[in-house]
């Protein structure tokens, strides 16, 4: 049986540790910086917020091209050339990324895409499913694979609650009008990924202890989730009492297995610090 190999981009977020451990290869996305453009997990998160402390700008980003992802897909066929590669890509309706991936892969045989419709968290439970699909049935046919996975896409939850607005506004995505006023009135959204866009979908008051209770909340009570497996979203910045008391929430609502994620540098920059999110799979 031919092997397959599963490749995602760094704007998943998925930890280091698990994409080794589970053969996932994960090609970088970039963070330009003071004119320095870095690839995405070669920059440390905290860079970015001094860096925005310093001159309250906050980096730029860009997607993979499409010569990078020739190259990336390129080295995957050449050091296992009888392999599948099924490619878990960061959603088309926010960034080029997919679009570069569908260019380069127009002339490398046995290589599948798939639109994730997500980003982060969302991305990496598609991600991971697949992985644990995998494991358990490695005979597989990769028709069937794919369609697996492709019906995990809309199944896909993610709300994210970033920490503060001003790298929203820094970023353009509030106007200042908008960042005074939530700012006086502590008010942080809710950001979601609906049909593959981002999307403000609720407003939260108040300090992010109480505000990630509420988020989790809502988010069990708008979906229904898949007990065996729940992702936390973290960016640098969120307070170790947090974290605690969500993994209790979570324990006692059923969840078997939780995992933490740290929000990368490409999510980071627009996030901010301090952020919380949730992610998983719909039953």
């Amino acid at each position: 049986m031919r092997k397959i190999i599963l490749t995602t981009e760094s704007g998943a977020d998925l930890p280091r540790d698990l994409a080794e451990k589970h053969g996932v290869q994960v090609v970088p996305m970039h963070v330009i910086m003071e004119a320095i453009d870095y690839l995405d997990g070669s920059l440390p998160v905290k860079d970015i917020f001094e860096y925005y402390d310093r001159t309250k700008k906050i980096p730029s980003t860009s997607a993979t091209n499409a010569h990078e992802y020739h190259e990336f897909f390129s080295k995957i066929r050449n050091d296992s050339p009888d392999c599948i590669i099924i490619h878990i890509g960061y959603t088309s309706k926010a960034s080029s990324s997919f679009q570069n991936a569908m260019i380069a892969a127009e002339d490398i045989e046995d290589l599948f895409l798939i639109d994730a419709l997500n980003v982060t968290g969302g991305l990496t439970a598609i991600v991971m499913d697949a992985v644990t699909l995998l494991e358990k049935n490695p005979t597989i046919e990769p028709a069937h694979f794919i369609e697996k996975i492709e019906s995990k896409v809309p199944k896909s939850r993610l709300a994210f609650v970033p920490g503060s607005l001003e790298f929203l506004r820094a970023g353009g995505r509030v106007s200042n009008i908008a960042y005074l006023g939530g700012a006086l009135l502590k008010i942080k959204p809710c950001i979601e990924l609906i049909e593959g866009k981002l999307i403000s979908t609720k407003k939260y008051r108040g300090k992010m202890s109480a505000v990630a209770e509420q988020l989790m909340r809502d988010y069990l009570n708008n979906y229904n989730i898949d007990r065996e497996q729940l992702y936390f979203i973290y960016s640098v910045g969120l307070d170790d009492s947090i974290k605690e008391r969500m993994d209790a929430i979570a324990k006692k609502t059923g969840f078997k297995n939780i995992t933490w994620i740290q929000a990368g540098a490409m999510i980071s920059t627009h996030a901010g610090p301090g952020g919380f999110g949730i992610a998983g799979l719909e039953s």
